[in-house]
C-alpha cells in the first residue's frame, strides 16, 4: 500500500467504483399514472424548462441545488483516513468533471449549482504544514512519520498520540502546530480555490469552514458561511472559541467590520440534547440576549447528513410511519452518545416556540438545509446507486461498508450518502444564494433533486390556478417557506391557507405524498404536533382525519436492486387550510414530500457484488424532501 506521501502526490485515496446512476436505476420503468391531486404535466414541463443558469426576471425565482458540508485533505480526520483530494479537485467534481483517484474515474451523477468547502478550522494550519514541502515544520519528525505511514490503524494511532482531540476538556492543536500563520496560509489557499472556481450565473462557490465543537463528546459543530470574499485573516476554531456564545460574539465583531457571515448547526442527532438547550454554556437559563444572538447568527439547521436523519427518530415518534428513516442508531455505541427527543429538529422547533413565549424571541427559528459531510472530497455525491462510501478507508469497499466502523462515530452500515440543499433565488450568485439561506427560503432532500414549494397566508385564494399562478399568488398575498404569518385585523379564528407543491427528480422516482407537519405550544407550555397527508398519488383517498387510507405500494426487487416507476405521481399540488387553528398558540408548519420506495445503497452494493442481503437492514427506503417552516405568531 502506498504511503500517505505517495497518496498525496498521486491524488489517490481509495479504490472505488466509477459510475453514475447504476444501470439498474437507469433502466427503472417510468410513466406512472397521475392521480386526481397531481399537478398537470404542463406544470412539470414549465418548471423543468426554466433555466437554472439564467437569472429569473419573472419574480418566481429559480431553484438551485448545492452542497454545504464537504471536507478535503485540509481536514486532518479526512487525511488520516487516506483522503488526498485538494479543494481544486472537489470544485472540479462539483462542476461535473471526472476526478481520477487511484487510476479510477469518479463523476457526480449531476453537477451542482453551488458548493461550500467546510474543512475543520481546528487543524487547517497543521494540514498546511503537512501538505507543503516548503512549509515551516514540514521536516519535523512527527510530520515525516505521518507521511510515511501506509496503514490506517497506524495512522489512527499516530492521530491519538499527536493530536489533542477537540472533545477533550481543553482542546489543543497537534504537536507539530507552528502557529496561527500556518492556519492563515492554509485558509488563504482554500479561499484561493473558492474564488478561482466561482462563476456567477453558472456555478457559485461560498467561502466557508467548520467550527468543530465537541464539549464532552456532544456534537455542537457549526459551519460558518460568508457572503463574499471580505474575510477574516484566519478562521477561528473550537480551540480559539470554546462556546457558541464566543463564536457568535466573534461573528458579531466581523459584522462590525463589514463582513457578512452566518452559522449553520449540523448533526443535532449526536448533540446529547445540547443543540436545543435549556441552559446556556455557562449553565444559566436561556436569556433574551442569548435568544436574540442565536436567532440572528443562525438562520438554518442541517436536517440530514451522512451520519443520519435529524428530523425525527422512530423511538420518540412511533406514530409517524416515516420516522424510521436513516436513524443511525449505532451512533449510540460510540463516545457515550445517547439519543433524546431534544436531539431532533422537529422537537427543537417546538422549543423555539416555547422560548419565544417566554423571552419574546425564538432562538431556534431555523430554516432547513442538508449536506453530505463527505470526507472523500466528493461534494453532492448523494445518489444511492452511486454511493461507495464517504469516509476514506473506513468504508471504501462493499465489505467495509457492511461490517466496518467510522472511527468514534458509528457502524458503516448505518451511514448514508447524505443530503442536499435546495434554495429559491433570483440568480445563481453568492449574494443571491447566501441571502436565500439567510432568509430561510430553503429546503433539503435526502439526495434526489425533488423540488418543493410552500406558501402560506390568511385569505389566500383556494383556486390559485396553474403552477405560475400558485407561485405568484403565494408571493403577492402570502409568505414563502421561511416566512412568518401574523393574523390580519378582524381575522377571528380563521386558519391560514397554504399552497404545497412537489415535483419529482427528473432522473428519480415518483412521489408517494405531500405532508404538512404542524407543531405548536399551548397556553400551558405543552408541545403538540400533527401530520396531515394533504396530497397523495394515483387518486388514493385521504380520510377525514387527514391521513392517506391506502399505502402507495412497493415495486423494489431487492435481489436485483431494481424498482419500477409504475406507481406514484410525477408532481403533487395541494391547497390546505388549517381547520384546527387556534389564534392564541404559536405554531410552525413545514412540508414533507415522500417518494415511492427505491433500493437503499446497501441493496445496490449487495446486487453489484452478489452478496447476501443483511438481516435487519432495510432493502428499500422512501427518500424525501423537507421545506423550511412557515411560522405563525399571534397578533398583539
Amino acid at each position: 500500500m502506498p504511503s500517505l506521501k505517495m497518496l498525496l502526490l498521486g491524488g489517490a485515496v481509495s479504490l472505488l467504483c466509477a459510475c453514475g446512476p447504476d444501470r439498474a436505476e437507469r433502466t427503472a420503468k417510468n410513466g406512472a399514472e397521475e392521480g386526481k391531486v397531481a399537478a398537470p404535466a404542463s406544470e412539470m414541463r414549465a418548471e423543468q424548462s426554466r433555466s437554472a443558469t439564467s437569472a429569473d426576471t419573472s419574480g418566481l425565482k429559480n431553484v438551485y441545488f448545492g452542497e454545504l458540508h464537504l471536507h478535503t485533505a485540509y481536514s486532518l480526520d479526512a487525511y488520516i483516513g487516506g483522503m488526498a483530494l485538494m479543494p481544486e479537485d472537489a470544485m472540479r467534481f462539483a462542476k461535473g468533471e471526472t476526478i481520477q483517484v487511484n487510476g479510477q474515474g469518479y463523476k457526480i451523477h449531476k453537477p451542482l449549482d453551488f458548493f461550500a468547502i467546510t474543512d475543520h478550522a481546528e487543524f487547517i494550519g497543521e494540514m498546511y504544514t503537512v501538505l507543503h514541502d516548503d512549509a515551516p515544520g514540514h521536516d519535523t519528525e512527527s510530520v515525516q512519520q505521518l507521511l510515511s505511514l501506509d496503514n490506517i490503524k497506524d495512522r489512527e494511532k499516530w492521530f491519538l498520540e499527536n493530536v489533542a482531540m477537540a472533545n477533550r476538556k481543553k482542546p489543543q492543536h497537534a504537536s507539530f502546530f507552528v502557529g496561527n500563520e500556518s492556519t492563515a496560509n492554509g485558509w488563504k489557499e482554500i479561499m484561493s480555490a473558492v474564488e478561482r472556481y466561482n462563476d456567477p450565473g453558472n456555478f457559485t462557490t461560498i467561502p466557508a469552514y467548520e467550527w468543530t465543537a465537541t464539549p464532552g463528546g456532544a456534537n455542537l459543530h457549526r459551519n460558518i458561511y460568508f457572503r463574499d470574499m471580505n474575510l477574516p485573516q484566519r478562521p477561528m476554531s473550537y480551540i480559539d472559541l470554546q462556546t457558541e456564545e464566543e463564536l457568535w460574539q466573534w461573528m458579531e465583531e466581523l459584522r462590525g467590520k463589514g463582513m457578512q457571515v452566518f452559522a449553520i448547526p449540523h448533526n443535532s442527532n449526536a448533540s446529547r440534547g445540547r443543540m436545543f438547550p435549556a441552559l446556556d454554556s455557562g449553565g444559566k437559563p436561556l436569556s433574551e440576549t442569548y435568544a436574540k444572538m442565536r436567532n440572528t447568527m443562525e438562520p438554518a439547521i442541517e436536517i440530514m447528513q451522512a451520519k443520519g436523519d435529524s428530523e425525527v427518530h422512530i423511538k420518540f415518534w412511533p406514530n409517524d410511519e416515516f420516522a424510521d428513516f436513516e436513524n443511525a442508531n449505532s451512533i449510540q455505541d460510540f463516545s457515550n452518545r445517547r439519543f433524546s427527543k431534544r436531539d431532533f429538529v422537529r422537537e427543537g422547533l417546538k422549543y423555539g416556540l416555547e422560548y419565544e413565549d417566554k423571552l419574546g424571541v425564538n432562538p431556534f427559528k431555523y430554516g432547513i438545509v442538508g449536506g453530505s459531510d463527505n470526507h472523500n472530497g466528493r461534494p453532492g455525491n448523494v445518489w444511492e446507486s452511486n454511493y461507495h462510501g464517504g469516509h476514506g478507508a473506513s468504508d471504501d469497499t462493499a465489505e467495509a461498508r457492511r461490517t466496518g466502523k467510522i472511527p468514534d462515530w458509528m457502524k458503516t452500515i448505518d451511514a448514508n450518502p447524505g443530503a442536499i440543499t435546495g434554495v429559491w433565488a433570483p440568480e445563481n450568485t453568492r449574494a443571491a444564494i447566501w441571502d436565500a439561506i439567510y432568509n430561510r427560503e430553503t429546503f433539503a432532500t435526502s439526495g434526489p433533486r425533488i423540488k418543493v414549494r410552500l406558501f402560506g397566508g390568511f385569505g389566500l385564494s383556494k383556486k390559485p390556478g396553474d403552477y405560475e399562478g400558485l407561485v405568484r399568488t403565494g408571493y403577492d398575498a402570502g409568505v414563502p417557506m421561511g416566512g412568518t404569518l401574523t393574523p390580519p385585523p378582524g381575522n377571528g379564528k380563521k386558519g391560514p391557507t397554504f399552497y404545497l407543491y412537489a415535483l419529482k427528480d427528473p432522473d428519480g422516482a415518483n412521489l408517494d405524498r405531500i405532508q404538512m407537519v404542524k407543531g405548536w405550544v399551548d397556553g400551558n407550555g405543552q408541545h403538540h404536533e400533527h401530520i396531515y397527508d394533504v396530497a397523495v398519488s394515483k387518486g388514493r383517498s385521504i380520510s377525514a382525519q387527514g391521513r392517506a387510507e391506502q399505502e402507495v405500494g412497493n415495486t423494489v426487487n431487492a435481489q436485483r436492486a431494481l424498482y419500477e416507476n409504475t406507481i406514484g405521481s410525477t408532481s403533487l399540488t395541494a391547497v390546505w387550510t388549517d381547520s384546527a387553528f387556534d389564534p392564541l398558540h404559536r405554531a410552525y408548519y413545514y412540508l414533507r414530500a415522500i417518494q415511492i420506495p427505491t433500493p437503499r445503497w446497501s441493496t445496490y452494493d449487495a446486487a453489484r457484488k452478489n452478496l447476501p442481503l443483511l438481516d435487519g437492514v432495510p432493502t428499500s427506503i422512501q427518500e424525501r424532501a423537507w421545506s423550511s417552516p412557515i411560522w405563525y405568531e399571534p397578533g398583539q
